[in-house]
């Protein structure tokens, strides 16, 4: 199987290219620039590899969560690229692309959301994929909670920047890796699960995943809603 795999959900712009199990990648410290940066990595992915777009059995993408305009730009670029070669597409979780990079059996990963808030969900390996125990959710840093077992470790920049709250509340935690983000290299085995399951789709059916339904609202106007 080859895939193309394609994450802008950070400030991370990162591309990969899976060719039958092994895995070429690029990744830059993009900040805003993902749209200039990240057509030309993948050129010159598919140059080193000597293969074509058409030659590519499908194109995984960063789905979220993560920043809206990020994540519009992986599912756009996905779409045109998967569009003009006829490919079919497969979004990936982004916060299981940082459980597949801790090693564990079992990962609580956490994604910086900004306005106070973080993106979480908590992974348990099921044979050679993942299962969710906690399903991704937009929450309160205080509303963040281990799963019930042993050996869980904590994953990811929400960590780093909510930590005061979250470290405390979360102490059962094995150990906690607060550098790990998405990535398209740890994205690319979940896109060939995901294609190897069949799961991959007609490109005009990529969509990102939003779990923030109102950007606009205040940290206490949530702390409201969540309170009611």
């Amino acid at each position: 199987m080859k895939l193309l795999v394609l994450d802008t959900s950070t400030e991370w712009c990162s591309a990969a290219l899976w060719l039958d199990g092994r895995v070429q990648a690029r990744r830059v410290l993009a900040e805003q620039r993902h749209s200039s940066l990240l057509l030309p990595m993948v050129d010159e992915l598919l140059r080193e590899s000597a293969i074509g777009l058409r030659q590519l059995d499908g194109i995984g993408y960063g789905a979220g969560p993560g920043s809206f305009t990020g994540l519009r730009i992986a599912c756009a670029v996905t779409q045109g690229l998967a569009l003009g070669a006829d490919l079919p597409v497969a979004g990936v979780s982004t916060l299981q692309s940082i459980a597949e990079q801790t090693g564990a059996e079992r990962a609580l990963t956490v994604l910086d959301a900004r306005m106070a808030e973080v993106y979480w969900a908590a992974y348990q390996r099921d044979g050679a994929g993942w299962r969710a125990v906690s399903e991704p959710a937009l929450a309160l840093p205080e509303s963040v909670s281990v799963p019930a077992g042993g050996g869980w470790v904590g994953a990811g920049n929400g960590f780093a920047a909510l930590g005061e709250v979250l470290r405390p509340r979360l102490a059962t935690l094995a150990r906690i890796d607060d550098t790990l983000m998405p990535d398209a290299a740890a994205m690319a085995p979940l896109a060939a699960r995901a294609f190897g399951r069949g799961e991959g789709m007609d490109a005009a059916l990529a969509a990102p995943i939003y779990l923030r339904d109102k950007v606009a609202l205040t940290v206490d106007e949530r702390r409201r809603k969540k309170t009611a």
